[in-house]
């Protein structure tokens, strides 16, 4: 099957792209939070502390090291506290972060970035590569995932991928055609999330030799052929004798 098909159009009527692919934090992703300053002076309680793994630098209050947002959706922040995560984006947190510090007196003039370390998809099924795939930054495709897992084998169901999402506290699915280009592009799972599950279903030839039924016929087959080659035999035996 030909992908996208329709994407052609585009050329003349271009598709606006929906800006909605920034992640949200969940329980479980791993951040890492970096502060600086322009006054290096500062910066001298956090620089001291091993607690924020810091490498010392004047400009760098914490350096690559990770938070763990806790099933509650809550990080224990050094310095700071505990303070809310989950259902913000990386942004907004970033944010209230620069806001407690100045509160707090600690700095006058923070700067303040969110990173999200990673975060992982499963790929399973009819893709020549299935496994789980560690995805980096916050705009990755449905389409750049099944790359990564080597493309669709040939036996795989083009029309109707499988994808699993958490929202909250529920499970949801959503099916993507791969071969409309209008389809995939506006699908609310185009821009993949943290633990999406995206199952390529085999096609029905594939489907059919591996069911019951086909196993079940399979082996009649081959025991009627055994029986049928055997009974050769035994006849040929007794044609000789006759001879």
């Amino acid at each position: 099957m030909i992908y996208l098909q329709g994407a052609d159009e585009l050329a003349e009527n271009p598709q606006t792209i929906a800006q909605n692919y920034e992640l949200k934090i969940v329980p479980d992703d791993q951040l890492l939070i970096t502060v600086s300053s322009k006054d290096g002076e500062l910066l001298e309680l956090f620089a001291n502390s091993q607690t924020l793994g810091s490498t010392g630098s004047s400009t760098t209050v914490q350096e690559a090291i990770g938070l763990r947002v806790d099933r509650e959706g809550k990080i224990d922040v050094p310095i700071l506290g505990e303070m809310q995560a989950a259902g913000l984006t990386r942004g907004e947190l970033a944010e209230n972060i620069k806001n407690k510090l100045i509160e707090g007196e600690y700095l006058k003039d923070p700067v303040v970035t969110v990173q999200l370390k990673a975060f992982k998809v499963s790929i399973m099924g009819e893709v020549n590569s299935p496994g789980v795939q560690t995805m980096s930054g916050d705009r990755v495709t449905i389409l750049e995932a099944l790359s990564m897992a080597g493309d669709l084998t040939p036996s795989g169901k083009r029309d109707n991928i499988l994808v699993v999402r958490e929202e909250g506290d529920q499970r949801v699915s959503y099916v993507v055609d791969l071969t409309s280009s209008e389809k995939v592009l506006t699908s609310p799972c185009y821009y993949l999330k943290q633990n999406d599950v995206i199952y390529v279903q085999p096609n029905k030839a594939i489907g059919v030799r591996g069911s019951a039924t086909m196993t079940f016929i399979s082996a009649s087959s081959s025991i009627l052929s055994l029986i049928a080659s055997v009974l050769s035999i035994v006849s040929m035996i007794i044609v000789l004798k006759d001879k």
